[in-house]
């Protein structure tokens, strides 16, 4: 859909980035380039706007680009009915905003049949005309003539034009303006127990009798009540002050004097409360339901953006134990690259209690295995399992080998996935799980990428949202992600590369076929030896592969190959060879900037290519770091309020966030409890698997909840 500069100003007043940026990010898009390609390697062109800047550019063409579809879609409609007129062609198309346009053609939409169209069957449009227009002293025998006409009485008559009258101001466009302005401004949204709830019922009691101003109502409370009332447990209804908004109509729509105007004024009440109301009050609540979903999606896109950007412990030998009482501990070894090189079940937890057995196994396997990482699930028994692990297994000439907890969320999910059979077809879902356990431990990115984004835990009524809207954010999170920190070529899993710029399933299955067949990649040229992966493939793709020990040392870097002359000539010009200037801070410092820049390249393309010589592949991420659970806390009862604990935040939300402390019970710190300043979203103060400090509130056993405050702690 061909989009003018009224709508690149639009966007540019709605985001606060400049018209002329926006028209070259759609020039971008329209060509078929990709989020993350055009943030790393067309900054020139967007003027450096980053991911986000991006995406919400992205989102506010689309929909433009859909809301001119719906224009010709209705302009032709109209046009083949005989009832576009020169004004409402220019009506619609001068139109910007996606309700005032529905509100524009609603009159002329084929509805089902209203008791407004059968009046109108009944040839009761004229005294409906003319009620409105006070044409008549005596309504009444006036209606009696239609009456006549239509076999009805004319009070039957007067009833039908009142019907056709309160649907002609239940579709009024400025009506319907002015309204949806009073229900969002004054609207209050109220609750109330259903006649016959549910089952779950008390988990609403919150909610029985509850009322909130709309435009007040936080994310979290509008998907809680929306929970209940599909739930059957909730009524939920949207009230305003009746007499005020009729006001408002009659304000725009003025009554005629007399007989008259005591009719229209009976039907404009009867459409405000059968018909405006109600459409009105389905079109807030959708608006709410809209309103939380992106903020929660929001919220649960940036806690998986953090989750996946997780420091990774790197390439080393582990073992990765999912802990459990009764059936025991799954045990698995991998080696550097996450293969799976042994697995056995050990009991050192009642009943069977064989801990000296169990010790003895761990110690020859971290033998045998070279292992120099223990993953241990955080699930069931994982306090108990890393604690035998540190006093019965690992003495002090094995302290280089170095216990962490790693959060297992989602493991069971994958373990049961068709990824899982495929990858490990001989192993029950257990061994996978554990083997999950370990390479998240090694490579956070790589492993979370397996599973649905929805089932890593670290979302807010993720179930409750758009699921559509939820899939499309996630996945670019999860794209922006790994192609922030890149793959190697030779070892990535189709898994990985599917979410590669430019690729997808189809050529990240090519690129391993061609890979198992032919051996390593040598260069990244050969990725065009790749069968369907042509030039744009490879335009789009090629910065974020990596080849190791390639013959060329930029195949290692973020340099794009489009770049690769410009690098050899800032080479040349300082007499050395390519493989030379890398890693050198002294040459690289040497390089002018202003002597390369050219219609094609500017500042920003030319200082991301000396970065990267000074550290080509430079992974983003941060480096991991242990946490150590205060080690006479195990359960909820051991905790006393005024304690102060080492945690983990484990997931935040519009409302605060969640610490572990080990107790198997993530507690909430709300947010008023954060920080010591007054912040409007807790994300302005804690990061996902950020290391803090909290006081004990309250811990409640029996309802499994718990209450911390950072305040003055962190």
């Amino acid at each position: 859909m061909l989009l003018t500069p009224i709508h690149f100003k639009l966007i540019s007043e709605k985001l606060g980035i400049q018209a002329t940026q926006i028209q070259k990010t759609h020039e971008l898009f329209d060509s078929g380039h990709t989020l993350p390609f055009i943030s790393r390697y067309r900054k020139e062109a967007t003027g450096g706007l980053d991911e986000v800047q991006l995406g919400e550019i992205k989102k506010e063409l689309e929909r433009f680009s859909k809301m001119e579809e719906r224009k010709e879609f209705i302009i032709q409609t109209l046009a083949t009915a005989e009832k576009l007129t020169p004004e409402l062609r220019s009506q619609i198309e001068h139109c910007r905003d996606e309700k005032e346009l529905e509100d524009i053609y609603l009159p002329y939409k084929v509805k089902r049949k209203t008791r407004a169209s059968a009046a109108r069957e009944k040839g009761l449009e004229p005294l409906a005309e003319g009620l409105l227009k006070g044409a008549y002293r005596d309504p009444e025998a006036e209606a009696e003539k239609y009456g006549m006409k239509a076999g009805i009485s004319a009070e039957e008559a007067l009833e039908g034009a009142s019907d056709i009258l309160a649907e002609k101001m239940s579709e009024h466009a400025e009506i319907r303006k002015y309204m949806r302005k009073l229900y969002s401004h004054e609207g209050v949204l109220k609750a109330k127990k259903a006649k016959k709830p549910g089952e779950d019922a008390e988990k609403f009691r919150d909610y029985f009798d509850y009322s909130e101003a709309v435009k007040k109502m936080p994310a979290h409370r509008i998907l809680a009540v929306f929970r209940g009332e599909n739930e059957s447990v909730l009524n939920l209804s949207v009230e305003v002050d009746e007499e005020k908004a009729f006001q408002t109509i009659i304000r725009n729509l003025r009554l005629p004097f007399g007989a008259c105007g005591i009719w229209v004024e009976k039907a404009f009440r009867d459409g405000f409360k059968r018909l405006l109301a109600p459409s009105l009050e389905n079109e807030i609540k959708a608006d709410l339901k809209e309103k939380a979903d992106k903020e929660s999606i929001k919220v649960f896109g940036e806690n998986l953006s953090q989750l996946l950007m997780a420091p990774p412990l790197g390439n080393m030998r582990v073992m990765a134990i999912d802990p459990g009482f009764r059936t025991g501990c799954k045990v698995v070894c991998l080696n550097e690259m996450g293969a799976l090189l042994h697995n056995e079940t050990i009991y050192p937890h009642a009943p069977q209690n064989e801990k000296d057995k169990a010790a003895k196994t761990l110690r020859r396997l971290t033998e045998v295995y070279k292992i120099k990482a223990i993953a241990i699930g955080n699930g069931t028994a994982g306090r108990e399992t890393e604690e035998f692990i540190k006093n019965k297994v690992l003495f002090p000439a094995e302290s280089d080998v170095k216990v962490f907890s790693v959060n297992e969320s989602g493991a069971s999910i994958y373990s049961a996935s068709s990824v899982a059979r495929e990858e490990f077809p001989n192993y029950d879902v257990t061994v996978r799980g554990a083997v999950s356990i370990g390479r998240r431990l090694m490579d956070p990115l790589a492993e979370l990428v397996k599973i649905d984004p929805k089932s890593v835990g670290v979302g807010q009524y993720q179930h409750d949202v758009d699921q559509h809207l939820l899939k499309t954010e996630l996945e670019q999170i999860v794209e922006n992600c790994v192609n922030r920190v890149g793959v190697e070529l030779n070892m990535a899993s189709k898994h990985i590369l599917t979410h590669i710029s430019g690729l997808g399933p189809v050529l990240a299955q090519n690129i391993v076929d061609y890979r198992t067949e032919h051996g390593p990649f040598t260069s990244r040229k050969e990725l065009l030896k790749v069968p369907k992966l042509g030039p744009k493939a490879f335009e789009l793709s090629a910065g974020f592969l990596r080849i190791r020990d390639a013959k060329n040392p930029l195949d290692n870097s973020a340099v794009h190959p489009e770049r690769y002359a410009l690098v050899e000539k800032m080479a040349a010009d300082l007499g050395l060879k390519t493989e030379n200037l890398i890693r050198n801070p002294e040459a690289v410092n040497q390089i002018i900037d202003a002597r390369y820049v050219s219609d094609e390249v500017g500042l920003p393309t030319i200082q991301d290519i000396k970065n990267e010589l000074l550290k080509p592949g430079r992974d983003p991420r941060s480096t991991y770091k242990i946490l150590e659970f205060n080690s006479d806390i195990r359960s909820i009862s051991d905790l006393i309020p005024g304690m102060i604990l080492p945690g983990i935040v484990t997931n935040i939300t519009n409302f605060g966030c969640f610490v572990d402390v080990g107790v198997k019970q993530d507690g909430l710190v709300h947010i008023s409890q954060i920080a010591d300043r007054f912040i409007s979203d807790p994300a302005q103060a804690v990061k996902l698997h950020q290391h803090v400090k909290v006081k004990v509130l309250e811990a409640d056993a029996e309802r499994k909840r718990i209450s911390f405050s950072m305040k003055g702690l962190n």
